[in-house]
């Protein structure tokens, strides 16, 4: 058995417990405040309830609570016919509504209003940007961001964080 002995010098040794405390404090603020943001933005969408859309002022104070700054009067108001059978060609746009939870299957048929709001804060870029909600009785019953500028893009109404942001040219 080989047994080694080494005195460290005190000043050393409280050095050395403070820099790893230091450390240690660093990411645990960093992990918190990761969580944190991740957090408030899962909080946000679930405060954007879709039901009880009765006015222009609702339908706006429901895109502020997915973090969106709009217009104060829709671009454009219409009626928009969702198809009673979905073919292919449709499958992109479901998928992206379900993945907010929206399920367009469900209104097969039916005739809705489509309100579309300029964004004023999409991040990187301030002009050509549209909100769109689909309403339905006073209930949103889908939506997306999208731009036609350049290459153009649509997703869904959350927010992008800056992961997101970089590949938003789909």
């Amino acid at each position: 058995m080989l047994i080694i002995a080494k005195k460290i010098h005190p000043v050393r040794l409280l050095a050395g417990a403070v820099i790893l405390t230091v450390a240690g404090g660093f990411t645990a603020a960093s992990l918190f405040l990761t969580q944190e943001a991740d957090s408030i933005q899962t909080t946000a969408a679930a405060q954007a309830d879709p039901r009880g859309i009765r006015s222009n002022a609702d339908r706006i104070a429901y895109l502020q609570r997915w973090g969106w700054i709009p217009a104060e009067e829709p671009a454009s108001v219409e009626d928009v016919l969702i198809p009673k059978t979905f073919d292919a060609s449709y499958d992109g746009y479901l998928s992206l509504q379900r993945s907010q939870g929206f399920d367009l299957e469900a209104y097969a048929g039916k005739t809705v209003k489509r309100y579309t709001y300029a964004i004023h804060n999409y991040p990187g870029l301030q002009k050509d940007i549209w909100a769109s909600l689909l309403i339905w009785k006073r209930q949103v019953i889908g939506g997306e961001i999208y731009s036609r500028q350049g290459d153009g893009f649509t997703h869904g109404l959350a927010y992008p964080s800056a992961a997101e942001d970089q590949g938003a040219g789909e």
